[in-house]
């Protein structure tokens, strides 16, 4: 298998990432990306240095392949693969998105229904395209991203009725070659680090968005591929001291730009077709696999928090109040919900009819449903527990060395039997959760995770659980009994 250092190396391709209006020559380098190209590296050598938990033979490809993409045939499978994920997510303790593991478990179920992207009538084999990209994902251990929400031109239309033509990524004209796309698409997270870049699109497109109906993959080096990066926080950042998560997981977050791009035959996994488009998210079973990803890395980044809270508890000496008890009493609630879903999505988990075994979906979707309020509240109770200590901190690690102020610090800012340097580090630590611009970015990310809230829990919460079952009961006691049995 691939490892870091074969990682690192690959991303000096060539690639158009423009950061502050110029082109980066090599992410790997750039003070921007190359923590968080080192923090990939690091889950690439886990990957080969833990094939206990991180490896197992493809029946795909016959060798050794990295288990959290893996296509789950049995609930030991799945279970299999939630440590795997949970193996990952400990290393970054949560703070990676958009690990390598999210989109390949996409990837993995398109490739368990590829037959969910078989066109009666199709000049090309978009089913074998899907098998064999993932074959290539196997095999090379590779990090794909993805963009598939349309750019914020306007939320009240679709890309047809936008002013201005190919504003969104569609296709301008078919050629034997292959696809040529123009127009753009977010919200590529990890992108600028990624290898390859899945470009589709997620919200329901209308008759005439025909052309914005795709799904393809592309290298990240592709040739009239442009991504323009949001703000880098890390470049911000003081030192590992000050800012010990914005230095470690700063994602970087692109804006596709498509320059005609021609995109071969073999890499398109559906071709304008809005119905395909769908289908691929949800026919597959990827949209309910990849969101299990995803809270099983949610659930590792609140312990995370929960941790910092309780410490901070300890360090302030207040551990004892019960008022104080009982906040930590309701974050130890809200962490072990988002946990214990995924375990209950896991033990409800039934194969598809392809034989890919698929979580529970109403305790998956029921736990989605809360995390644009979960993160936010959980966020809440830090900043309550944490108070002013985040705010009178020292400007910076330089503080504690300087003989102007290192004694006065070491002094002033101490808790009993907790030294200087070990309260402040512990405090930065909050801060960089709750209020530095890097924190500021996972709050409005996890409450946006998958969608709007009022979509994740209208289309998803709403319509997977088993209402007709519970209405049911009710009617059931409500025909057991009778004015005439009252009388």
């Amino acid at each position: 298998m691939r490892t870091g250092s074969e990682y690192l190396a690959s991303l000096d391709d060539g690639r158009t990432v423009i950061v502050d209006g110029e082109v980066v020559t090599n992410v790997a380098e750039h003070p921007a990306f190359a923590p968080m190209a080192r923090t990939i590296a690091d889950l690439m050598d886990i990957a080969v240095e833990r094939p206990d938990v991180m490896q197992y033979t493809a029946p795909e490809t016959g060798a050794a392949a990295n288990r959290a993409f893996s296509i789950p045939r049995s609930r030991d499978d799945l279970q299999a693969r939630r440590e795997a994920i949970e193996t990952w997510a400990g290393h970054t303790h949560g703070w990676v998105g958009r690990s390598p593991d999210h989109v390949g478990t996409f990837l993995a179920s398109f490739a368990a229904n590829a037959q969910v992207f078989e066109i009666d009538g199709a000049k090309h084999d978009f089913t074998g395209n899907v098998r064999r990209f993932y074959e290539r994902l196997l095999n090379e251990n590779l990090y794909v991203s993805y963009a598939i929400i349309p750019p914020q031109v306007s939320r009240a239309t679709t890309a047809s009725g936008w002013e201005g033509e190919f504003l969104q990524v569609g296709v301008v004209r078919e050629t034997e070659e292959g696809l040529v796309v123009r127009g753009s698409q977010m919200l590529a997270t990890g992108g600028a680090v990624a290898d390859e870049i899945f470009v589709s699109c997620i919200k329901p497109l209308g008759p005439d968005d025909k052309d914005f109906a795709i799904g393809f993959v592309v290298p990240a080096n592709t040739q009239g591929l442009k991504q323009y990066c949001r703000r880098p926080y890390i470049t911000g950042a003081t030192s590992p001291f000050d800012y010990p998560l914005t230095t470690r997981y700063d994602e970087s977050d692109s804006l596709l730009v498509f320059d005609d791009v021609l995109v071969p035959w073999d890499r398109v996994f559906v071709d304008r077709d809005t119905a395909a488009v769908r289908r691929q998210f949800f026919d597959t079973g990827a949209h309910v696999l990849g969101n299990w990803q995803a809270q099983i890395r949610f659930a590792a980044k609140l312990r995370f928090i929960a941790g910092v809270a309780r410490r901070v508890t300890q360090v302030n000496g207040v551990d004892k109040i019960p008022s104080v008890q009982e906040k930590l009493g309701e974050l130890a609630a809200l962490v072990t919900g988002v946990r214990s879903a995924v375990l209950a999505a896991e033990y409800t988990a039934k194969p598809d009819a392809n034989g890919q075994w698929l979580p529970g979906r109403d305790a998956l979707y029921g736990s989605m449903g809360l995390q644009s309020e979960t993160y936010p509240r959980v966020l809440a109770i830090l900043r309550d527990l944490v108070g002013g200590g985040v705010l009178q901190l020292p400007s910076s690690v330089k503080d504690l060395v300087s003989e102007v102020s290192r004694d006065d610090i070491a002094r002033y800012v101490q808790s009993p039997g907790v030294p200087s340097e070990e309260r402040v580090k512990l405090f930065k630590l909050a801060w960089d959760i709750v209020g530095s611009e890097f924190a500021g970015r996972h709050q409005q990310y996890e409450m946006f995770y998958a969608g709007a809230p009022f979509v994740v829990k209208g289309a998803y919460t709403f319509r997977n659980y088993d209402y007709d079952g519970a209405v049911a009961d009710v009617q059931e006691f409500l025909d057991s009994y009778s004015v005439a049995d009252s009388q």
